[in-house]
């Protein structure tokens, strides 16, 4: 055996330190590499059992728990009902870096675990009129034990709110609030859990009791906040194409009131999100599903296409966005059931402003359904 020099040894201590320093950084920035997280659940209801009693138990929200289960009484299941538990999610289009939060299915990723799979947690969200902002911005500071002042206009909707609010259990914004870049913007607890998983807010994110704790333990100071609104989601798994449709934003109180939507539709943009991710495979579409997929938005994610599994051989060119307006006609044509020539004025190629294409308008029911907050 060779017999090491002084340097030999001088640079193996220098390498080993290398490798030490390196490591924890290479595992903090390792990616969870899969499109979606959990598995969709089928239980069998017992007597005492509601929706918002099994959306707690389950991580999931009320909206998304109506979603899921549109014929099934919410309040009195009665035991022995089937009942879809829609916990596999797709992961929204987003960085996935810090916090993402997908406004439509009211869920926020917390992508904190490396290259373990990001934790998830249902939310509530901005009602009507006090929307939750989209965009990007951070963490700025953390409470435990926050205090609340109700604004005037609260005060005014409201006259029996007391003008503060100190840490207690008649605190809005529960036991923990991490505070975002926005100001009067947070994502905090509440007293009232009933709400998660609906449209419910004056704009901020509200979390279970329970899960607000998680989230504010494994959430630093200064982490990205991503919000997006992205109603269609889309992944390849096992070479299968998944759609997974939740309802738009105005159509969230429907779907809670009346377990579906009367105005189902797939904008522009998100038919350009469907051709594009099946790419080389939009001969492949199973458009019939993908309609039927837009009409109940369930929630849940539907097998859309299939490919080969020696598909890296195919011609994979079609990665680039989807702009040209006669593949667009083509596609919109396909979803609708009808040949290209056959499409009205008001159905022809995409404008640059992304206006919303009514699609499989005969399959929609007549009449609108009017609701009041």
């Amino acid at each position: 055996m060779k017999k090491l020099s002084p340097r030999d040894l001088k640079n193996m201590r220098l390498l080993l330190l290398l490798t030490l320093f390196l490591l924890p950084f290479s595992a903090a920035q390792a990616a969870y590499d899969l499109p979606y997280i959990g598995e969709t659940i089928d239980y069998r209801a017992e007597d005492e059992d509601t929706f918002v009693h099994l959306a707690r138990d389950y991580n999931l929200g009320f909206v998304e728990m109506r979603a899921a289960n549109p014929t099934v009484d919410p309040w009195i299941p009665g035991a022995g009902t089937k009942i879809t538990l829609p916990t596999r999610h797709l992961l929204p289009d987003a960085p996935r870096d810090g916090v993402v939060i997908n406004l439509p299915e009211m869920r926020l990723y917390a992508f904190v675990n490396g290259d373990n799979a990001p934790a998830t947690f249902p939310i509530g969200i901005g009602r009507e009129g006090l929307n939750t902002p989209e965009g990007t911005t951070k963490i700025v500071r953390k409470k435990k034990g926050p205090t609340w002042t109700p604004t005037p206009r609260m005060r005014k909707e409201d006259p029996e709110l007391k003008p503060y609010y100190p840490p207690g259990p008649d605190n809005p914004l529960g036991t923990h609030a991490l505070y975002l870049g926005w100001p009067t913007y947070a994502i905090h607890g509440t007293n009232k859990p009933f709400g998660i998983g609906r449209r419910i807010s004056s704009g901020c994110i509200r979390m279970y009791p329970e899960t607000i704790v998680q989230l504010f333990d494994m959430i630093p100071v200064g982490t990205k906040v991503t919000v997006v609104d992205q109603p269609i989601k889309l992944a390849w798994i096992d070479n299968r194409l998944y759609l997974e449709a939740h309802p738009e934003l105005e159509q969230a109180i429907q779907m809670e009131e009346y377990g579906q939507v009367t105005s189902p539709k797939l904008s522009e943009d998100d038919l350009k999100r469907v051709v594009k991710a099946a790419g080389a495979f939009e001969d492949k579409l199973r458009w019939p599903a993908v309609r039927m997929a837009i009409k109940e938005r369930t929630g849940v994610p539907v097998e859309i296409a299939r490919r080969p599994s020696n598909y890296q051989s195919y011609n994979m060119s079609r990665e680039e966005d989807i702009e040209d307006d006669v593949e667009l006609k083509q596609a919109l044509a396909a979803y609708k059931g009808v040949k290209v020539e056959e499409l009205s004025e008001k159905d022809d190629a995409p404008k640059g402003d992304a206006k919303t294409v009514q699609a499989n308008a005969d399959e929609h029911e007549s009449g609108a359904v009017s609701y009041n907050q």
